[in-house]
Formats: C-alpha cells, structure tokens, sequence
C-alpha cells in the first residue's frame, strides 16, 4: 500500500511537473509581457513577412502580427530570445515590441502566413497603396531612403545609413566590409584603388552583417555559403542601386557592395576622352550595318560605360536594339534590356537566341564568357545583325586570340569581326592641389622615351589636398586602344590569329596602343606617369 502511495505521488510530480511552454508562460509573466493566447486576424501587409525569411521565423519561433501607431507587435515563443528580437528589429527598421504566445499557436500562425495560399498575407496582396502602384519598382527590391532617421533608429542602422551616405558623396564605385581583428575594416575603392576609411569595433561586425543581409534580402542565417543580393536606396530624388556579394572568411563574412550611381555616369562617345583619331574610327565601327565590335579591359574598366554611349549614339526610331546584361547596369530609355537569371537558366546564351528572334539590328551582350555564347554572337553578325561585347583581356589584339581559344574557327573570326578597343581608367590629377612637374630620368626609362618626347608637354603631379584625401588624384581618364579590323589583319588571322603578329600588324596601321593613349595624357597634364605605368604594366608595348 505504500509503495503504491509512492508510486502515485511520483506520478502526480510528473504531471505537475511544467513543460518548457509552461514554464516560458511563467517567464513571460515574471517579466511582465503581455499573453496572446490566440493570433487571429493577422493585420499586416505583405511586405512585412517578405523582409523577413520563413526559415529565420520558423526557428525562433516569433511572427509580426500587429501595429500599434508604428511599433510592430511580434509574438515570441522564448521571452529570452533577445537576439531574435534584435534581428528582427533590424530586418523591419522599425520598432518592435515582443509579447508572448505558445510555440503551437506561432507555429500555426506561420503556416497560414507563409504556406497557405488563403493565408493572411495572400489575401492581404491586393492592399498595396497607391504610391507603390505608381513607383514601379520591382517587386522584390525595398527602396530604403538614407536621409530618414527616427529617434527608436538603432545606432548600426545610422552608422551604416553614414557609410553609405558619405560613400555616394565621394564617388565611390565599391565598398569593402572586411573583418579583422582589430574590428571590421570598410575601404572605399574611390578612382580604381583601395582606400581604408573606417574600422568599427569588432563588436559591430555581426550587426553591421546583418543589417546589409537583411536590406539585401539575403538569408542572414546562412554564414557557410556566400550570397547575392541588391539593395535600392533613396538620397534626396536620386535612386542608388547596390550589388551586394558575402562570402564567408576566416572571422567571419566579406561583404563588397558595388555601387551603381546613374547620377554619376557620364555617357556619351565625346565626353569619355577619347581622342579625336580614335573617336572618329570608333563612330565608323559603331555604324556599320554588321559584324562585331568588342571591348575589352578589366572589371571596372568602363566598357559598359562605352556600350552604353555607342548605343546611345546610334539609337533611333527606326532601328530595334535589344541588350543581355548581368545584371543590367543602368537602364537606357527605348532599349529593351534583358537581365540574366541564373536561378531560372536564363543565361547569356538562352538570352540571345531569344533575342535573335525579336527582330533586333543591334544586340549588345554583357560579356562573352563561354563557346556556346561566342557561337551564338558570331553567328548573329554573320547573318546580318551589328552585335556589341565584351571580353577580359589585356589588349586589343588579344580578344582575338582568346575567341579562338574558345574553339571559335579564325576563317568565322575574320568574317564577322570588325574592331576591338581595348581600355583602362586612369586616375585624373587633383585640379586643387596640382603643381608643375619635371619628369624624372626614371620615369623616361620607365615610359621606354627621352626628354625630346616631352618638349611641348606641360606635366603636372597632385601633391594632396583635403579634396583628394591627401592623395593628390581626383577623378579618372580612359585609356584606348582600337584595332579596326582592315583586310590585312583579316588575313592575318585566318594565318595565324597569334595576338603578337596581329600586334605588330596593327601597329603597322598607326594603332593607338594604351600607353601611348596614357602618354598623351601625361602630356596634357591630366595624369601621371604612375598612374599610366600601374594600368599598362603587363601590356606589351611598342
């Protein structure tokens, strides 16, 4: 008899005994949360639950699911889950306050949000208002507006607002967000090169992550695998778009956001600096009827932004020009741009049998990566279309050699090519701080000239000024070098498509090669020996 008294009362401890629910109701009533029981009538719009990804709300147990004035209401299962709730304040950028709710009754709340198709935030699409049906944005990019601050703003929301913000305003084309040990290194690439401009404490580092995850719409649960996103931003009335790419390190994870600022484009074939030989020859190219012109250089170079001005220059209404970027860059008015999707196999050469089929006369491809591509483009002009491209080498000669490497026959080659302009940016001299410069022996023997080649020239150096960030350049000028394919290099290629012949043959025709492009400049007082040097280092010269 009294063991079963023992056995009973052990029983009855078992049951008495809280379950974890329970003893988070307690928790939560210890610190004073309000209890919802039931989430029933769930009164938000879709965009909130599109900020936030199903697989981060399924773990930690929390949904959004009311607003009081601007404040989000979110019901939580672990009124100790703080660092959710901090994430989630960054992911909404707005203020939050957390409320209880039993695991069950968010987990049932999730499925209506994100799995039925009767759930809330279905029946909720048709309430977008009236300035988001005007805007025409894409779906699936938030624009976020970098001059609104509110007083509940966390201070890695305003930190990050001022990097970018600051960023703009100095031109910069990528910003780099690198951990370290001695916290998270930002460098700016202003001009073509690297500079550091700010170390936050390593403290910052997860947040400061997190936060361009989250505006990117990235899965800021994933650190193993890297991740691209896009983010969209508002300054004053201009529109900042941002590629932003996260691999993982050692210390966590890289972020490089490139920025893609249409107010600081300058398109037009007259106002890149090409010279007045070079100009002419490439408006000729630009206008023939068909064949395909090629620019070449490295990322960051500026040959989209010379597509961009040729076609520009050409476009008119009686001619149909379709392009197939990744992504596209800056969008030209009366220009049916296609931008790649890798996720859905739309790639450079599935885009361009469809666009053959629109009727277009001018095609201009983001770049030629593969064999199947190049075919495709060859084909193309072959048949009668002018096409436009891109291509990572050294020089103009090279482009060449490297279709061939592609297993592109030299006979389809010399039939459908008709230039290359190979290209770099160089940095401009500071015009607060420039001073008169002697060019130096050294310089001479580096540049392969003498003294004489200099007589006429008026040569000037930056020393560093708060302008130039004590760097002493300001700006950037391109480079080129064009090779208009003429009989005698068509010849040459179906002989031998060796890139040194097609050099020497080349230059046999007066080609401008990019040293001599950047010496002229040199002369003109617009740049540096250096600068010329550090672009064309590598190159083979006359």
């Amino acid at each position: 008899m009294g063991d079963e008294s023992s056995d009973g009362a052990d029983d009855r401890k078992t049951l008495l005994r809280p379950e974890p629910q329970d003893a988070n109701l307690a928790l939560a009533e210890k610190l004073g949360m309000e209890i919802r029981q039931h989430l029933t009538g769930l009164h938000l719009t879709r965009d909130i639950y599109q900020k936030i990804p199903y697989s981060f709300v399924k773990r930690h147990t929390l949904l959004p699911f009311g607003k009081e004035n601007k404040t989000i209401l979110v019901a939580i299962a672990d009124p100790l889950n703080v660092e959710a709730i901090e994430n989630l304040r960054y992911m909404l950028d707005a203020p939050i306050r957390a409320v209880y709710s039993p695991r069950t009754v968010i987990l049932s709340a999730i499925n209506e949000c994100y799995n039925t198709e009767t759930g809330a935030a279905s029946r909720l699409i048709e309430e977008l208002n009236i300035e988001e049906r005007q805007s025409g944005e894409d779906d699936d990019v938030e624009v976020y507006d970098l001059l609104e601050s509110h007083p509940h703003q966390p201070p890695i929301i305003k930190l990050l607002n001022l990097i970018l913000t600051e960023a703009i305003q100095q031109r910069v084309s990528d910003i780099h967000f690198e951990p370290s040990e001695v916290g998270l290194r930002v460098r700016y690439r202003i001009d073509g090169v690297l500079q550091v401009r700010h170390v936050p404490p390593p403290e910052y580092q997860g947040q400061m992550t997190t936060r361009i995850k989250v505006m990117a719409k990235l899965d800021i649960a994933e650190h193993r695998m890297p991740q691209d996103g896009r983010i969209r931003l508002k300054m004053g009335r201009r529109e900042i778009d941002f590629r932003v790419s996260t691999v993982p390190v050692a210390g966590g994870e890289r972020i490089v956001l490139r920025v893609l600022d249409k107010g600081n484009v300058t398109l037009g074939l007259e106002k890149i600096g090409m010279s007045k030989k070079i100009l002419k020859e490439f408006q000729e190219l630009i206008k023939m009827p068909e064949g395909i012109l090629l620019v070449t250089g490295p990322t960051g170079s500026g040959k989209t932004t010379t597509l961009y001005s040729a076609i520009q220059e050409i476009s008119n209404e009686e001619i149909n020009i379709m392009t197939i970027e990744d992504p596209v860059e800056y969008q030209l008015p009366g220009i049916a741009q296609i931008s790649v999707q890798h996720k859905i196999g739309l790639n450079f050469a599935r885009g361009l049998r469809h666009i053959l089929r629109q009727d277009p006369d001018v095609v201009m491809i983001g770049e030629i990566r593969d064999r199947e591509t190049a075919e495709i483009a060859v084909q193309a002009a072959l048949t009668g279309h002018l096409v436009f491209s891109t291509l990572h080498t050294n020089d103009a000669p090279s482009a060449i050699t490297r279709l061939v490497d592609m297993d592109i026959e030299p006979y389809l080659l010399s039939s459908s090519i008709i230039g290359v302009l190979a290209q770099r940016l160089v940095r401009g001299i500071c015009p607060y701080c420039q001073q008169p410069h002697q060019i130096t022996q050294d310089e001479l023997e580096a540049l392969q000239l003498t003294s004489t080649d200099f007589i006429d020239a008026k040569p000037l150096k930056g020393i560093g000024c708060d302008q130039c960030f004590q760097t002493g350049y300001l700006g950037r000028h391109g480079v080129y070098e064009l090779m208009p394919v003429t009989n005698a290099i068509r010849k040459q290629i179906n002989i031998s498509p060796d890139a040194a012949a097609l050099r020497t043959l080349a230059l046999t025709n007066q080609m401008t090669t990019l040293r001599l492009s950047g010496i002229q400049l040199i002369c003109e007082g617009k740049t540096t020996v250096e600068e010329v040097l550090r672009v064309t280092r590598g190159i083979e010269t006359e």
